[in-house]
């Protein structure tokens, strides 16, 4: 059974940084690659990182390029996401899944509610 369990977000003023964690199980964790989401209400999951099964390859869209980092700790099965240089449009709720630029599993966690505002 997939579990994924994020966890890392809070309120956090413009210019600030955060440090996303999300623990997985029930998968191959180790040959997966992985990827984080962001989603408002109303509006559609985005993209926003994602990292190969070994951590050599990474993307990231224009929005959070040279912002944000994504890591993978294969012995913890978990994945990180540094957040710097915050900005009041990186609010949402952040989630992880498998994959490299598209979910892998129809299952989501709870996610982790970040806001930006001073």
């Amino acid at each position: 059974q997939v579990q994924l369990v994020e966890s890392g977000g809070g309120l956090v003023q413009p210019g600030g940084s955060l440090r996303l964690s999300c623990a997985a199980s029930g998968f191959g964790f180790s040959n997966s690659a992985m990827s984080w989401y962001r989603q408002a209400p109303g509006k559609e999951r985005e993209l926003v990182a994602g990292i190969s099964f070994s951590g050599g390859v990474k993307y990231y869209p224009e929005s959070v390029k040279g912002r944000f980092t994504i890591s993978k700790d294969n012995a913890k099965n978990t994945v990180y996401l540094q957040m710097s240089d915050l900005k009041p449009e990186d609010t949402d709720v952040y989630y992880c899944n498998a994959g490299f630029r598209s979910p892998l599993y129809k299952y989501w966690g709870q996610g982790t509610q970040v806001a930006v505002s001073s």
